[in-house]
């Protein structure tokens, strides 16, 4: 159906009776995805470290959807307290029928997490790592639940570095962006890869926005912020960045280990449609190695 055009948001079906958790929804991808899907009937979980900033977003939808269910959960992912006290408030829900995992952070200036793990590795998968483990039984008990995992096109620069995971030997943001990128696609097709082998029909899928105009991009280095103003026009907007979120979540059709990106300028703008990442990516010892570590460093096993 989407085949030839893509998918936008105006194909998302309707969602009534889903409960849907986004992570970072108060701003950029996940609040485009959270007042699409608000809009479609879900009840929308905002999850995001401010709750300040979580009731603004809520109240911006509302504006626009004054029947919409829409509710706040304070998740601060660079802080494993924090993501244990919400999967926790979480597991009072009857059901989670979908985790978006968006949120994230972009070459950020070196610092570490509350635990001590490199930012950028801490809050872009360990910290998606841990709420996913968290709240998989919850998830796997609602029939036909999916998992969103926010990848990048930076991720075909990425190496997940073993040898250093937290950039003790010297900190480049980039490619340790890259890292994290390359992690979360890791996981999602690790996490795919585990409930086939029990059974489970619940989907473990990925998506990137391609280049979208976000305030991920708050620390990006000077030189690249001037010529924003050049290169803005051939970003994708944040509603339109959200695009492949939405078919990832929302599509009819999606299989379990499917990745969603642009369709237009590699990957960069359009609608969404299915794409490739790198053959590294699917390297499944690299993965299960990965997983095992985020297991340690967490102290999170989602059990599968």
């Amino acid at each position: 159906m989407y085949a030839n055009r893509g998918f936008t948001e105006k194909d998302v079906p309707d969602q009534g009776g889903r409960t849907i958790v986004i992570t970072g929804a108060n701003t950029g991808l996940g609040y485009e995805a959270a007042r699409v899907l608000a809009g479609k009937n879900a009840r929308v979980i905002i999850a995001c470290r401010s709750p300040h900033k979580a009731q603004a977003a809520i109240e911006r939808i509302l504006a626009l959807h004054p029947e919409a269910e829409v509710a706040p959960l304070e998740l601060d992912l660079s802080s494993l307290a924090s993501v244990r006290e919400a999967a926790a408030q979480l597991g009072r829900e009857q059901r989670l029928d979908v985790l978006i995992n968006n949120a994230g952070i972009m070459v950020p200036p070196y610092e570490l997490t509350a635990d001590g793990f490199e930012s950028q590795f801490g809050v872009n998968h360990l910290g998606p790592f841990a709420f996913t483990g968290l709240l998989l039984d919850k998830i796997r008990a609602t029939p036909g639940a999916r998992i969103v995992s926010t990848s990048s096109i930076a991720h075909k620069r990425g190496k997940i570095h073993f040898d250093d995971i937290n950039a003790e030997r010297g900190y480049n943001a980039i490619p340790r962006y890259a890292q994290s990128k390359l992690a979360n696609l890791y996981f999602a097709y690790e996490l795919q890869r585990r409930l086939e082998a029990t059974g489970d029909p619940t989907l473990s899928v990925a998506a990137h926005p391609g280049i979208a105009d976000t305030e991920l991009s708050r620390y990006l280095p000077r030189s690249l912020m001037l010529m924003a103003p050049v290169f803005r026009p051939l970003f994708n907007s944040p509603a339109q960045g959200a695009w492949p979120t939405l078919a990832a979540a929302s599509m009819e059709g999606v299989k379990g280990g499917e990745y969603y990106g642009p369709s237009k300028r590699g990957e960069t703008a359009g609608p969404a449609v299915r794409v490739k990442s790198t053959r590294r990516s699917h390297d499944p010892e690299a993965a299960r190695r990965l997983w095992e570590l985020s297991i340690e460093m967490t102290g999170v096993d989602p059990g599968i």
